[in-house]
């Protein structure tokens, strides 16, 4: 999270205004960078930690991770940190976090939708390695295409959202990997991305 000293330190409205500001632009950065952004979490991570976490694209947690919204237990109710938690994870979940200020572990984490899965801590490093794996293994054309594709559409209603996918899959099938894609599935072959 934030660092409370600094924050404390810092009682005009601009300084304050300009640290949520500088936040949110980064936050939402990650959803606009054409790669997939994993959080790797191995501790805490509270208030704009658990943001953080919420606002990347997939993340590991290892089992001993904490997950919370506790800026209410210093007076601080955390606006713009339930902005990323509250599109992962439903509103009565939370609001819960955000009212109780109590912190949960990476399995009801992981239950809950804020992370993709809790491993044991010695297994990290490798379920995030495995995961980076999996998706470098794609066409990052279609990794790219697909990542703008789905946040456009995420916040739209329903006949929007279908008209931003399928215009996302057009763009997508006129893609030379796309081409190569299909050719190597129907030849039972690995496919050739570009790169």
């Amino acid at each position: 999270g934030h660092d409370l000293k600094e924050m404390r330190a810092h009682i005009d409205p601009a300084w304050q205004r300009g640290l949520f500001d500088a936040c949110g632009r980064m936050m939402v950065k990650l959803t606009t960078i054409p790669q997939p952004v994993i959080a790797r979490v191995h501790g805490a991570a509270a208030a704009a930690g658990c943001q953080l976490v919420s606002m990347c694209d997939l993340a590991v947690a290892a089992e001993g991770a904490k997950f919370g919204l506790s800026g209410i237990n210093a007076g601080i109710f955390c606006s713009t940190p339930a902005v990323g938690v509250v599109r992962n994870v439903p509103r009565k979940r939370a609001m819960e976090l955000l009212v109780t200020g109590k912190l949960i572990d990476a399995a009801t984490a992981a239950d809950w939708g804020l992370v993709n899965r809790a491993v044991p801590a010695d297994r990290l490093d490798e379920a995030v390695a495995e995961l980076a794996s999996a998706i470098v293994a794609k066409s990052a054309a279609a990794v790219a295409l697909g990542k703008a594709a789905f946040y456009r559409q995420v916040e739209c209603g329903l006949a929007e959202a279908y008209a931003v996918a399928g215009e996302a899959m057009t763009c997508n099938m006129l893609d030379p990997d796309a081409a190569e894609g299909i050719d190597a599935f129907l030849g039972k072959r690995p496919p050739n991305w570009r790169r």
